[in-house]
């Protein structure tokens, strides 16, 4: 699988760019790529989406410049932002189980959390993955096509507060958390992702 290093971008025009790596895949004219980027702040709406769950008056994010989008991806609402490690994988899934690839994307955030000294885990019943009884990563994928698109996002060195403005994935009563918070101490993004990319080739190897 190959990994692509986007930078910062906005995210309409991540995600223009995750259709276009959907379509290319589906054609054969490109291999599983994992796209990693981080985003300025936005709050995103899964495609059943309850917006009961921002708790934010929409006119106090226009005035801050925050966007609300809703997609086409699994999932409630959940908020993305500097300091937070994005992941897109555009993967062909030749045997078509999105509940098995969901839990492949978990195994490889937890074993990457874990090379950090970080103990983390799945809650039956929920998807993600989390740290101390807090959500350190959320994950919601959209397929097309066949291909997956949308993916995960692991809070490394985040502004926790922005999370405090919504009932995170739709969960009334829980908190995010973050690397930065369980650990006391900020991380190189490079080196992050680069773990992350890792983990990630060995546990979505074979859905292709």
């Amino acid at each position: 699988m190959e990994t692509v290093w986007l930078g910062c971008m906005e995210y309409r025009r991540a995600l223009d760019l995750q259709l276009s790596f959907v379509d290319r895949r589906a054609a054969g004219d490109a291999m599983d790529t994992l796209l990693l980027l981080t985003h300025p702040h936005v709050y995103t709406f899964g495609r059943a989406g309850n917006p009961a769950n921002l708790l934010a008056a929409p006119e106090a994010l226009t005035r801050e410049g925050i966007p609300v989008e809703r997609v086409g991806r699994g999932g409630d609402v959940t908020y993305h932002g500097p300091g937070q490690l994005v992941g897109y994988p555009i993967v062909l899934l030749a045997r078509p189980d999105v509940h098995r690839f969901v839990r492949s994307l978990e195994s490889a955030l937890i074993e990457a959390l874990g090379a950090f000294g970080i103990p983390s885990r799945r809650v039956e019943g929920l998807t993600g993955v989390w740290a101390q009884g807090k959500k350190i990563a959320s994950i919601g994928v959209g397929v097309r096509k066949w291909v997956t698109y949308h993916g995960f996002a692991l809070n490394v060195n985040t502004d926790l507060s922005y999370f405090r403005r919504i009932h995170l994935c739709g969960l009334k009563g829980f908190e995010a958390t973050s690397m930065a918070e369980m650990t006391g101490r900020e991380f190189p993004m490079e080196e992050i992702r680069e773990r992350v990319a890792d983990s990630c080739g060995r546990h979505i190897r074979g859905f292709s």
